[in-house]
């Protein structure tokens, strides 16, 4: 991978690393424990701590668990985008994002979300940037991989 790419790479990495964390800051700062600010008739701030996966899904499995997954998984996108330096921006994305979340596990054993989208009744799983840098990144991975 040419030093360009390397130099992006760990840019936008760090970069995303970087503002979720001060998101979480924030969060916790402004929200912790019950504050809810309503920014937009379907969009809120609010405090959770996920010690589940996405979703808060499979909350007994407990942050080790998480942590040992996150760390093959960004190994193995270290891997690929050593192999596919060409998008870059994809891995870093992902690889953002997950070292993101296992740092809140690692620090706290849970994930500060704080973003809480909604329609009327209906509310999304409260997430963060890193989950928005990895849901970004998937989707861009799955549109490179069918466009080929």
């Amino acid at each position: 991978m040419p030093l360009n790419y390397k130099l992006k790479t760990s840019t936008l990495i760090a970069l995303i690393l970087l503002l979720d964390q001060i998101t979480k800051y924030l969060a916790i700062k402004f929200l912790y424990p019950e504050k809810i600010i309503s920014l937009l008739p379907f969009l809120n701030l609010v405090y959770v701590e996920n010690t589940g996966t996405a979703f808060g899904l499979m909350k007994f499995l407990g942050s080790g668990i998480f942590i040992l997954i996150a760390m093959l998984a960004t190994l193995l996108l270290v891997y690929f985008l050593l192999k596919d330096g060409k998008n870059w921006y994809v891995y870093s994305l992902l690889i953002g994002g997950a070292l993101g979340n296992v740092t809140d596990r690692i620090l706290r054993g849970y994930v500060i979300d704080f973003v809480d989208l909604h329609i009327g009744g209906f509310h999304w799983p409260a997430f963060n940037l890193a989950d928005s840098a990895i849901s970004i990144g998937i989707v861009l991975f799955i549109y490179k991989n069918l466009k080929k």
